[in-house]
């Protein structure tokens, strides 16, 4: 209760620096709510006096001061031109006051994805992917890479079945983008901190992942994104390492198929003449703003801070030989390995493999994997699907799932070498969707067999290097048998499957079209609203 008054309490301030910033708003509309709030802006409730007499409800999305001029005029100029029709969100006014900008949308009542994601129907779920994908082709249409497609940010209101795709706060272009504004707006995730060149992750049972760049990307300069500032908009500083993150207030307990754990994360040295080694990676960031130090000197993973990691070694020779494979440190050589540059932005547990490996082109298919991981939330009845602390162990958890195979099979059309010490095979995902949400023992997938235990195991990554402690193995085998009775019962009587035991296969054909580790191959949303599974869909 005292939490809920302060929090009440803090809304209140908000609102009224927000008059305070934009007094504009104060003659026309009366903030009611917040009701969400991210890394770059907060959304408030408000409704709007017509001449009518009647009130409308609108979405006020105050940007934060720190956001780029020309991302802002990005993002409007994605509204006024995609948006309005098709389920994606138009814009109706914008106001500025100095460094201020508040952009006014429709308001659309929706309702939380976690909260009603176990009570769809199948028949609700065709229905919510079909008006995702119309939004995406939309979109794609003029050249727009979303780059942040989730729930939060595809509202859904159950009762009036209306929707509508929001937040092209990180939106790029396509190289014939019709956006103009988006011709000249680079990421700025492409500024933010990026991993070392080849780094390795333990997927556990003694597996590890590791991603090398044939080829060491040159870093793309953002100087003449900085220059072509809108004259429309006052100067502020670029914010850097744009990434997502849910915006809703609302605050349910998640219930991700993986979680996060305490994985190990490796670095490699790559040399075309000798053998990839693995060491242990710290966690560091900011690799270019290292200094050189002495070939000899060795850094501790155990004891070394952020700060200490900034002033390491950069610049060394490619062909310098390392010699802190299989310790617990990470010599000044590895340290000095240049970056991969490349977008990078999007929330955790929906971005493409081709964005966690960083490949430098990134088109409109990674919004149709981010589509993927949501239908495959909705056949599975699991969110978040995928949940990781970092890249490479998302890279890791999709992994288990895919298959390793086919991971370096596809990284190698993307120009990238992903290297596992022992093979992890790809999962039937109807089976593994019915497991989860509790079908399986009504209904058998076209293969006809169930994954072994063994085989649920192998998604569960745990750190190679070490045994488990006991405790943490207790968790992941209650975890795994979650696999088949999910928290609380999810085995539904014949009267309540609401269409979950009729699932038909095309259903399971068009996620593995989406979940295609390939984005060369990879279905558009084109593709997927004329897919059999829409068949008694009109477009």
């Amino acid at each position: 209760h005292i939490f809920s008054i302060l929090s009440t309490a803090g809304i209140k301030k908000d609102i009224e620096k927000l008059y305070e910033a934009v007094p504009q708003l104060v003659n026309v509309f009366k903030i009611k709510e917040k009701i969400g709030e991210g890394t770059f802006s907060s959304v408030y409730l408000a409704t709007a006096q017509l001449q009518t007499g009647c009130e409308e409800k609108m979405a006020l999305k105050h940007l934060i001061p720190t956001s780029h001029p020309l991302r802002i005029a990005a993002e409007l100029q994605c509204l006024t031109v995609a948006g309005g029709q098709d389920n994606v969100m138009g814009v109706k006014y914008c106001f500025r006051k100095n460094d201020h900008v508040v952009i006014v949308m429709p308001y659309l009542e929706h309702e939380s994805f976690l909260d009603i994601l176990n009570s769809l129907s199948f028949e609700e779920v065709r229905e919510y992917m079909f008006n995702l994908f119309k939004a995406l082709r939309r979109i794609h249409h003029f050249g727009i890479v979303h780059r942040d497609v989730k729930p939060s940010n595809f509202l859904y209101n159950r009762q009036l079945k209306k929707y509508a795709l929001v937040d092209f706060g990180l939106a790029q272009g396509t190289p014939d983008t019709k956006i103009e504004l988006l011709k000249t707006a680079h990421s700025e995730d492409q500024q933010g901190s990026c991993l070392q060149n080849n780094p390795i992750v333990a997927l556990g049972n003694g597996v590890s992942v590791s991603i090398t760049a044939p080829k060491q990307i040159a870093q793309q300069s953002a100087s003449k994104a900085a220059d072509r500032r809108s004259s429309t908009l006052s100067k502020v500083q670029m914010k850097q390492g744009r990434g997502g993150k849910e915006d809703s207030v609302h605050h349910s307990v998640q219930r991700s198929v993986f979680g996060e754990r305490n994985f190990n994360v490796y670095s490699s040295t790559y040399q075309e003449n000798a053998s990839t080694k693995l060491i242990k990676q710290s966690k560091v960031t900011d690799v270019s703003s290292r200094k050189l130090v002495t070939k000899k000197k060795i850094i501790s993973t155990k004891t070394m801070s952020n700060g200490a990691a900034r002033k390491a070694a950069s610049g060394c020779p490619l062909n310098l030989p390392c010699d802190c494979y299989a310790t617990d440190r990470v010599c000044s050589v590895c340290l000095s390995r240049r970056q991969q540059v490349a977008p990078r932005a999007g929330t955790p547990g929906f971005r493409a493999p081709e964005v966690l490996t960083k490949c430098p082109t990134q088109t409109t298919a990674i919004d149709m994997w981010s589509a993927g991981i949501i239908f495959l939330s909705l056949l599975s009845g699991r969110y978040p699907f995928f949940k990781a602390s970092d890249d490479l162990t998302a890279l890791a958890q999709i992994m288990t799932v895919r298959g390793s195979r086919e991971t370096i099979q596809a990284a190698r059309t993307f120009g990238k070498s992903v290297v596992c010490t022992q093979v992890v095979p790809t999962q039937n995902l109807r089976n593994l969707c019915e497991k989860l949400r509790g079908t399986n023992s009504s209904c058998k997938g076209s293969q006809g067999e169930v994954p072994s235990r063994s085989e649920t195991n192998m998604a569960l990554p745990v750190a190679a290097d070490k045994p488990c402690a006991p405790e943490t193995l207790r968790k992941q085998i209650q975890h795994s048998e979650s696999f088949q009775e999910s928290d609380g019962a999810l085995e539904m009587e014949a009267s309540d499957m609401k269409g979950w035991d009729q699932v038909p296969d095309e259903a399971y054909d068009l996620l593995d079209k989406l979940l295609d580790l390939n984005p060369a191959t990879r279905i558009t949303a084109n593709e997927a609203l004329q897919h059999p599974f829409f068949k008694d869909r009109g477009l």
